[in-house]
């Protein structure tokens, strides 16, 4: 498949058109199209054509727009501030966008992208507020269902909102500190009860709620979200999890997540990592506490981004002891661990009816110690057990386990990297997982799912945990 881009060959942008002159020429569907759509705006529409369609002329006599029976020429098109070529006719669609572009005028050409210096955008109309949607002329039709979508979860009165927000602009420009102040002034404003009253068609009600909120906007609390940015695919993340990280002025995340999910956070939010990998901790548990902290007293905002669900494996529980200590409101916004994640890949069964009831999540180091941990019975009677960040204490794993009663022919899962575009899934049995601490590439993070309710996955796409002898060889001589 060719590679696209991701930039677009247009610039998103609206023009300025109230009270200005928009000529359409044609007098067909083509022409009715965009009269309908430069309807929602306060244009003043100029439609030129010598002969009009019966249904056409209705509507412009219905609606007050001009015509002009005549031939297009330059004087009619003279003073425009934008033109569409809507004729149905190509060659002279063609010729009058070449006459707008000799007057320096924008014009559009019905369907002939290259005669077009803009395109017409499906519009959901919340005047003043607008939503355009262009596929650069790709896909109208396609256009056509994103509008029908997004008019679905627009508010119907989000126009009347907007207006009353503007009428409180200057206002909050006097009174309200820029910065996380006012953005959090803003974001009460259209989401709480101002907006319920607005909805309710009580404007009354909605100018004492805002005018409330503009008196108390000095008192600014902070709030820290612990966010699980799942197993690294940007799609698993949660709508809650992007909700709130748009809504961010600080994201606080460890080096698992990636990059490219960390960007989905609000453009201007401060970004800052700390590290928290193993061998590469740039920041201590203790001073992330800190920080978290010292953020909330400012008063921002702040997403804490852990890779995976933050309550597994996440030391949620001590970053929201030091946040309940300092009197800093925070919430927990889960998020799709990476067992999951890996049994998805492998299409596994975690729980197989029959066969396993049971599933134990474990870092392995669980087993290290001279203690057998009480789990390690219910992987011998049958539980599904799944292994975060197992590749260094795999032999470890093993041993203990084939040393406790799980038969050395088990089924084990093994992937790297769950849920991304470079994973990597590999499959044995017990007696192979020592195996795994001699893979020297896998430098993602790794899980091992280990059970009788493994065999039921999918090995078509995996390949053999044991290497030969000569595959070995060729991945130490690449090294």
């Amino acid at each position: 498949m060719q590679q696209t881009s991701e930039k677009l060959s247009v610039f998103p942008a609206f023009f300025r058109v109230k009270g200005k002159k928009v000529v359409v020429v044609g007098g067909g569907d083509e022409a009715y199209a965009k009269v309908r759509l430069l309807r929602n705006t306060d244009a003043e529409i100029v439609v030129v054509s010598q002969e009009l369609e019966a249904a056409f002329a209705r509507y412009l006599g219905n609606e007050g727009v001009r015509v002009v029976r005549e031939e297009v020429s330059v004087a009619h098109l003279t003073g425009a501030s934008l033109v569409f070529a809507a004729t149905g006719d190509g060659a002279r669609d063609q010729a009058i966008a070449t006459r707008a572009r000799e007057l320096r005028i924008p014009v559009n050409a019905v369907d002939q992208p290259d005669f077009c210096d803009f395109f017409t955008p499906a519009l959901v109309n919340r005047a003043p507020v607008a939503v355009a949607i262009g596929t650069e002329g790709a896909g109208p039709v396609l256009a056509q269902m994103i509008r029908s979508q997004v008019d679905q979860m627009l508010s119907p009165s989000l126009g009347r909102l907007a207006t009353l927000a503007a009428s409180y602009r200057h206002a909050v420009e006097a009174m309200v500190p820029r910065g996380v102040t006012r953005r959090l002034f803003w974001r009460k404003f259209f989401q709480g009860q101002v907006a319920d009253a607005v909805s309710e068609g009580n404007e009354d009600l909605a100018r004492r709620k805002a005018t409330q909120l503009l008196a108390e906007s000095h008192k600014v609390e902070g709030r820290v979200w612990l966010v699980g940015a799942g197993p690294g695919a940007e799609d698993l993340l949660t709508l809650r999890a992007q909700r709130v990280m748009m809504e961010a002025d600080a994201i606080v995340y460890d080096a698992l997540v990636p990059q490219a999910i960390v960007d989905m956070g609000r453009r201007d939010a401060e970004r800052i990592s700390v590290g928290k990998r193993k061998g590469c901790h740039s920041k201590s548990q203790d001073e992330i506490n800190e920080l978290l902290v010292e953020l909330g007293r400012a008063g921002k905002r702040v997403v804490r981004l852990k890779a995976g669900d933050p309550l597994v494996y996440g030391r949620a529980a001590e970053e929201m002891s030091a946040l309940r200590e300092a009197g800093i409101a925070y919430e927990i916004v889960p998020g799709i661990t990476s067992a999951f994640a890996a049994a998805a890949d492998f299409e596994l069964p975690l729980t197989l009816r029959g066969v396993a009831s049971s599933l134990v999540f474990t870092t392995g180091h669980d087993l290290t110690g001279a203690v057998l941990p009480d789990w390690a019975r219910l992987a011998v009677s049958g539980a599904t057990i799944a292994v975060y960040m197992g590749r260094t204490v795999a032999a470890s794993v093993a041993g203990r386990l084939m040393q406790a009663g799980l038969p050395a022919e088990t089924t084990v899962a093994v992937i790297e990297n769950a849920s991304r575009a470079e994973k990597r899934l590999m499959h044995g049995t017990l007696k192979d997982l020592s195996d795994l601490e001699n893979r020297d590439e896998l430098t993602g993070p790794v899980m091992v799912i280990i059970g009788d309710a493994v065999a039921g996955a999918n090995f078509t796409q995996s390949v053999p945990l044991v290497r030969s002898r000569a595959t070995a060889e060729a991945v130490l001589q690449g090294a």
